[in-house]
């Protein structure tokens, strides 16, 4: 294997073109995923100006992307302990 200087500048350019661009697609995300976030916030804003309660909205919105097993199993544990809190 032949490792000259040439060789190796031209494998460390490679690898920074490379780096460069997994770089720049992870910060293109980060802007997407900034953007539905900020989208988000004026969906709920406009869900209480409505007179919805966002907390609520939050949990349906997490129970329906769980698994219904999960939840079932989930729903069945919070039960008993509110039954063994008295509540």
């Amino acid at each position: 294997m032949d490792n000259s200087p040439i060789d190796q500048s031209d494998s460390q350019r490679v690898a920074a073109s490379e780096l460069r661009q997994f770089v720049e697609r992870i910060e293109r995300l980060r802007s997407e995923q900034a953007d539905i976030k900020e989208q988000e916030k004026e969906v709920f804003a406009e869900l209480k100006s409505r007179g919805y309660m966002s907390r609520p909205i939050r949990t349906l919105i997490k129970e329906r992307a769980t698994d219904p097993d999960e939840l079932a199993e989930d729903q069945a544990v919070l039960e008993m302990y509110r039954e063994a809190l008295g509540s």
